[in-house]
């Protein structure tokens, strides 16, 4: 801001000089000099570039003391534009610079994050859950101009490049992530950048957006996890809508409560946890934690216990589903390691 006001002052001293020197001129010229002479005698006159006086003024010794003084303000305001632009620029770039390296290393650093390719507004709906539920993320995205659009919001790790190349993913730290979300233009790049995210890591979780509803063997063939297909949620939001309105009422005052952040999440019971062959009720979660139990999975299925009883023995590997916040879930590792 200091260097933004900085060159709009030197700016506004530069017009005022020029208007001065142009006004000057045609004043201490008198008929002779018309306003076009004197603004071009005040150009060449800041611009020191010699072309010689348009008009004579050996016989105007007042116009002569005039473009003496002239002279010596010009070339001060010359000066003080010039170094504030400059200043500007080379500051400027920088900052851009040293930021862009601190960013990197701080990537560099990231483990178990999740990388958000794209930059349209299903992009920005991922990067806002995952600051509100404070998770660690990158985003990639071949525009410039929509990261800095999507940086506006806050903070944004970023790297600008084609998610669909080995060395963009790698930089974003692809071998260290938890999952990715591909929310490209086309169903073509979410495609080629899934088949580069598996290769990269084999373990990686991809979430993709189909475009096109039939669009999804073909992306789960390229190693994707999932696909969702925002027609498709989209038109079962507007049923919804019309038969469980109070459900949805419900589900959308929990999701935009950015105190509280509840979500319903999920969390493996560790091996070594004390609370393996602990009952629900010996374990007592929600006292402990604030975490509400929905359902239990066990590691070797695929169906859920909803809400399980008192005496549902946890094992190795339950897969915990609960209504909690950020600062639950952090209460919950710690409850799950230590029991």
């Amino acid at each position: 801001m200091a260097n933004k006001k900085r060159i709009l002052t030197s700016l506004a001293i530069f017009a005022a000089v020029i208007l001065v020197g142009a006004a000057g001129f045609k004043i201490l010229g008198g008929r002779e000099w018309s306003l076009l002479d004197a603004l071009y005698m005040t150009v060449i006159t800041i611009a020191t570039i010699g072309y010689g006086e348009v008009h004579d003024l050996g016989a105007n010794p007042a116009a002569r003391i005039f473009g003496l003084v002239f002279i010596i303000l010009s070339l001060g305001t010359i000066a003080y534009a010039v170094s504030s632009i400059t200043a500007f620029v080379i500051e400027g770039e920088l900052k851009n610079l040293l930021g862009r390296r601190k960013m990197d290393k701080a990537i560099a650093k990231l483990k178990g994050h999740y990388i958000v390719c794209g930059g349209d507004e299903t992009a920005q709906t991922i990067v806002r859950e995952l600051r509100l539920t404070k998770r660690s993320f990158v985003v990639v995205d071949p525009s410039a101009e929509r990261i800095e659009r999507m940086a506006e919001a806050g903070p944004l790790p970023s790297i600008q490049g084609d998610p669909a190349e080995d060395a963009v993913l790698v930089k974003a730290g692809i071998e260290r992530a938890k999952g990715i979300f591909l929310c490209l233009a086309t169903d073509e790049a979410n495609l080629f950048a899934a088949i580069t995210a598996r290769s990269l890591n084999p373990g990686l979780r991809i979430s993709a957006k189909g475009i096109d509803v039939r669009s999804e063997a073909k992306m789960k063939k390229a190693g994707a996890d999932y696909v969702v297909a925002p027609a498709f949620i989209g038109g079962m939001r507007m049923v919804s809508e019309m038969v469980r309105p109070a459900v949805v009422t419900f589900l959308d005052m929990m999701l935009r409560d950015r105190e509280k952040g509840l979500r319903v999440e999920e969390m493996a019971v560790p091996t070594g946890s004390r609370l393996i062959g602990k009952t629900v009720s010996q374990a007592k979660i929600g006292e402990r934690t604030g975490a509400l139990l929905v359902a239990l999975r066990r590691e070797e299925s695929r169906d859920y216990d909803f809400n399980p009883g008192p005496d549902v023995r946890l094992k190795k590997g339950d897969i915990l589903i609960l209504m909690a916040s950020p600062g639950m879930l952090q209460r919950l590792e710690k409850f799950l390691l230590s029991g």
